[in-house]
């Protein structure tokens, strides 16, 4: 790996989300995106996401509910964003680096990511408690659809969260 190298934070951000380790492989760290790819496809197989995902594209969200090992299934989105999250910020800090700058003290879309993991466990764990009557939006009764759909939803939130507490915490600073 060149140091001398730029590392497009966004492109890092994207290859993970093809495949958790492909940013890493994109910054230059094959060992750790390695170790994360491969827990990855080992907690896609346990969770049988693939064929819970191939239930709820042809609509048999019952199908999809009986297939997933939801402990495994749990884990999946934690796997996923952290990678995520890790290129990205490691992107920047490689940057700082390669430039000779002093790393900011602070990380990036970390609220974003903390939502978007928790929304997902809940959407996957919670589908079938709710939404099931409701014929417009059945498709939410999914963990496939669910999980995504509360996963963005929390991650907005989270995102916001995160940039109230950062405007605060600047806000106090001017104070001072």
């Amino acid at each position: 790996m060149k140091t001398n190298e730029y590392k497009s934070p966004v492109a890092a951000l994207l290859w993970s989300v093809m495949m958790a380790g492909f940013g890493q492989f994109y910054n230059g760290q094959y060992i750790f995106g390695f170790v994360l790819l491969i827990t990855e496809f080992s907690a896609n197989i346990a969770s049988n996401l693939n064929l819970a995902i191939h239930h709820s594209i042809h609509g048999d969200f019952l199908g999809a509910h009986n297939v997933v090992d939801y402990q495994w299934g749990l884990f999946y989105p934690s796997v996923y964003v952290f990678s995520i999250w890790q290129a990205y910020n490691k992107a920047i800090l490689m940057n700082h680096q390669r430039k000779g700058e002093e790393p900011q003290p602070r990380t990036y879309l970390t609220g974003f990511c903390i939502g978007l993991v928790a929304g997902m466990n809940f959407g996957v764990y919670w589908h079938h408690h709710f939404l099931d009557e409701i014929s417009l939006i059945r498709f939410l009764t999914s963990p496939v659809h669910n999980g995504l759909a509360l996963g963005v939803i929390g991650g907005i939130v989270g995102h916001l969260i995160e940039k109230y507490v950062n405007n605060r915490a600047k806000d106090k600073l001017k104070m001072r």
